[in-house]
């Protein structure tokens, strides 16, 4: 089974007992860093979870307990013996503290030994020095049977009792000395031997194993590495660790380079088969991305701004086209918009009927919501009709039925600016419209905007340029998330105008979208141009934007609906990057790859793995957003061809069942809601149904299967609406 990187990081940071950054990265051991709080763990893909928890609980120890300065300036004993006395005393501490961990030692060490890490298949234990079987002892000693003399028993007490670094580096000092008699005592016996071999010289086996050691010792000469925990590194800001064999010996320098003669060889044989764990099936390293702080008066066009550059350009383009009538000899035109304004008040009157019916499935859904929290309570006052059976009836106080007031709800839209709208601009517009004609109706608080890169596209940024240029809204800073200055939100509509303005910002929406596909129609303005699809982007600008409208507005519950056809690719990230023609860092941009790319926030302490499927990036936008923001339900409207609708059903769900019952819905009512998405409750509707008519009109001269065929088609069409609004109500309420 994969090892879930999210948990083993939670699991880090409680056994820190802090907010600790943990990372996880293909390295072979583990480190620390007390300045920036940044644990990094490998990746130990091929671990059991009790080998993980256990390596987990290991590393956090030496985090917790190893000090961070340079220990080894303080002792002349070879660091590979300080850490078999540090890993013992660190455990025992984690151990203490969290008394759960030893079950997880138990079992972490016992997968071990079976697998035999320690490399003891074809060993003789008891041969093995002090150093390593206290080490064993430590580890995996309820899985041996080692014998130690009585000195022995007392040095390995000492290491177990050790509480403090100090204490453990005045044990170390007591093992590591215990170490060089007993290889004395070895090498005394070896030469006894050997003067007792007989005339002709030594026996060809003994020459090499001579040999052999002679290597050993030269190959001991060099810094020894190898331990499951993680590397300490010198001076201020470094890491901090406990493996312990990767620093430089001090006796090494000043005994005018003695050899290192006590080699611990348990340690190597552990460290060598954990990095064996570490998989290494990607070329990339992880890397953890933090989600910029937005400002949002950068980089949202307000209401106001929107509207006066659509009357602006339209002002100028009916004085120019006057002109040029005028010019031709024609008289002036007296209303140039006649046709589209007569369009949006004959749909404005047809679609009374749908809002009235939002309205009434609005109230009776916050109605029944309301009678099922009801409670009856007691008033305190004696009701006088009861009053003759207080003989058998204690209850002889009048009772009221409690109401609770219902949460009061806010909505915010987002619409899809982008240039494949085009053909569904209008029809989205009208679902849009009818939600917010609701929304006036019942006194909900909304806002609406639209996510575009064209608004300030034809500006000159002094200081950071156009496209591709990233930092107008934000301090870039290494693996931030980018976004392009390009990128705005604009404010088509607010609840904050009255009803008569709000009709006239309408209207002029309303002309822009119809100028989208009305060739021989007005033109729109520049900055309004369809645009790319920065939907990534605008929720990135949603996690501050949202909490800013809940307490303007004083909701309790918020619903971001987003109307869009289609998805946003992922986002890059900040790198520094030292140039060899410049004197400072470059601050660019790199893809975030998937699989090794992490969204991290670090206020709830969670990481979100960006994966290969096109809406993967935006999905873990959407599950942090819904973890930051509890109050608040995030609904997607998503609109495509009719012959998408199981291709994209199929994206997001594998079961045959449940395909099945979407399909079916598909055909019935060409929608369906997918319930496993980033969002709370995504509505996928046909782009075909959209724009069909739910009015019941026919020719003077209609034959009678005509007006059948009519009046069955309006009759669809007007229940996929009250299907769609009604689950869209089902949500809100």
């Amino acid at each position: 089974m994969a090892v879930k990187h999210e948990i083993k990081s939670q699991l880090a940071k409680l056994l820190a007992t802090e907010d600790l950054v943990v990372e996880h990265k293909q390295v072979e051991t583990a480190s620390f860093n007390v300045e920036t709080r940044v644990l990094i763990l490998p990746l130990w893909e091929k671990a059991s979870n009790s080998v993980y928890d256990m390596l987990v609980g290991h590393e956090v120890g030496h985090a917790l307990f190893t000090p961070n300065d340079d220990w080894f300036l303080k002792t002349e004993v070879p660091h590979g013996i300080v850490n078999v006395c540090e890993d013992a005393r660190i455990e025992k501490l984690m151990k203490r503290k969290y008394m759960g961990l030893a079950k997880t030692f138990y079992y972490g060490y016992s997968e071990l030994h079976d697998d035999d890490f320690f490399n003891l298949e074809e060993e003789e234990v008891d041969t093995f020095n002090l150093a390593d079987r206290i080490n064993l002892y430590f580890k995996i000693g309820n899985f041996l049977d080692l014998h130690f003399t009585e000195r022995e028993t007392e040095i390995r007490e000492l290491v177990g009792q050790s509480e403090t670094f100090d204490e453990v580096l005045a044990a170390a000092k007591v093992l590591h000395e215990y170490c060089k008699e007993e290889q004395e005592n070895k090498k005394k016996v070896a030469d006894i031997d050997t003067l007792q071999l007989p005339m002709g010289g030594l026996p060809d086996q003994f020459d090499t194993q001579e040999s052999g050691e002679q290597g050993e010792e030269e190959e001991n000469d060099e810094v020894t590495h190898g331990s499951s925990s993680p590397k300490v590194e010198g001076g201020e800001g470094s890491d901090k660790s406990g493996d312990m064999t990767e620093q430089p010996t001090v006796g090494q320098s000043d005994r005018g380079g003695e050899k290192n003669e006590i080699e611990v060889k348990t340690v190597e044989s552990l460290s060598e088969n954990i990095q064996d764990l570490v998989s290494q099936t990607s070329a990339y390293e992880n890397v953890y991305c933090e989600i910029p702080d937005i400002e949002l008066d950068k980089v949202i066009a307000s209401n106001s701004d929107v509207h006066e550059e659509i009357e602006r350009f339209y002002a100028e383009e009916v004085r120019r086209l006057d002109i040029e009538k005028e010019h031709n000899g024609f008289e002036k035109c007296s209303n140039w918009f006649a046709r589209e304004d007569e369009a949006f008040y004959t749909f404005k009157k047809d679609a009374r009927k749908e809002v009235s019916y939002l309205v009434k499935e609005f109230e009776c859904k916050k109605s029944a919501s309301a009678y099922a929290r009801a409670a009856i309570a007691r008033t305190g006052v004696l009701d006088t009709a009861k009053l003759h059976t207080y003989k058998y009836n204690e209850d002889l106080f009048k009772k009221v039925t409690i109401l609770p007031d219902g949460k009061n709800h806010g909505l915010v839209f987002l619409l899809d600016w982008s240039g494949s709208m085009q053909y569904v601009m209008k029809d989205t517009l009208k679902q849009l419209f009818n939600l917010i004609w609701f929304c006036k109706k019942v006194q909900i608080p909304f806002e609406v905007y639209a996510f575009t890169n064209e608004w300030t596209s034809n500006q000159e940024y002094s200081t950071y340029g156009g496209s591709g240029h990233h930092g107008k809204f934000y301090t870039p800073k290494t693996n931030m998330i980018a976004i392009d200055d390009q990128f705005s939100l604009m404010n088509l509509f607010t609840s904050n105008v009255n009803g008569k303005t709000l009709e006239k910002q309408m209207i002029n929406v309303w002309r822009v979208v119809d100028s989208y596909t009305n060739w021989g129609g007005m033109n729109y303005p520049r900055k309004l141009a369809l645009s790319g699809t920065p939907l990534n982007e605008a929720l990135i600008t949603f996690k501050k934007l949202l909490p800013e409208f809940q307490k303007r507005t004083k909701v309790e519950k918020v619903q971001c609906v987003v109307l869009t056809d289609g998805e946003a690719g992922p986002l890059s990230h900040h790198v520094e990057i030292q140039r060899d023609w410049e004197d400072h860092p470059y601050m660019g941009t790199r893809r975030c790859i998937p699989e090794v790319t992490f969204i991290r926030d670090r206020k709830i302490g969670r990481t979100y793995k960006i994966g290969y499927n096109y809406s993967d990036f935006t999905d873990s936008l959407l599950e942090n957003l819904q973890d930051t923001l509890p109050t608040v339900n995030f609904i997607g409207i998503r609109i495509l061809a009719a012959r998408d609708g199981m291709r994209f059903a199929r994206h997001y769900n594998t079961d045959l069942n449940e395909l099945k019952i979407m399909e079916k819905d598909w055909k019935k009512s060409k929608s369906y809601i997918i319930k496993n998405s980033g969002y709370d409750a995504y509505i996928v509707m046909s782009s075909n149904h959209l724009n069909q008519d739910s009015e019941f009109e026919v020719k003077e001269d209609a034959t009678k299967s005509q007006i059948k065929s009519a009046f069955a088609k309006s009759l669809k069409t007007k229940k996929l609406n009250k299907k769609v609004l009604g689950e869209f109500i089902s949500l809100v309420v």
